[in-house]
């Protein structure tokens, strides 16, 4: 029994993400990691400066307490300080993980094309991917050293 292709706008979606003999476009999937991580990103940070601005109303009005906002001391500084303040609805908590989104959509851009070349069976674009994945990873790690 041959199968049916998909009709309505499933299949407009699907037929999009795929050329001619049916593989995955690597630049629709790259192009949509890209849209949303970024849009994942701002809208984080919009969130974040919302709560804040509505859990304290006081920094619309008074230079101290936004003086008290853009000090360094309260800003979360660790992954556990951010998931913490996100769970406890601070304001500043979304806003460091928009941009700790933002910093990781282009690592997870170069992860993605090593899955896509590897797909492809290129070699040599698998090798300097992973170097670069790799470099990137290694930056992460040795940077969050105090």
């Amino acid at each position: 029994m041959p199968k049916t292709a998909p009709r309505g706008p499933e299949a407009s979606a699907t037929t999009a993400l795929r050329d001619e003999s049916g593989q995955l476009q690597p630049e629709v999937l790259i192009s949509d990691l890209l849209r949303y991580g970024v849009a994942a990103s701002l809208s984080l940070v919009t969130l974040g400066t919302v709560v804040t601005f509505f859990r304290h109303p006081d920094y619309l009005v008074s230079s101290e307490a936004l003086q008290r906002l853009t000090s360094p001391h309260p800003v979360p500084h660790t992954l556990g300080d951010v998931l913490t303040g996100a769970l406890a609805a601070r304001g500043q908590a979304f806003v460091m993980a928009g941009l700790l989104v933002m910093m990781g959509v282009p690592v997870m851009r170069v992860a993605l094309s090593l899955l896509i070349f590897r797909q492809q069976k290129d070699r040599l674009y698998v090798a300097i991917t992973t170097a670069v994945l790799a470099m990137l990873v290694l930056s992460f790690v040795l940077g969050a050293v105090h």
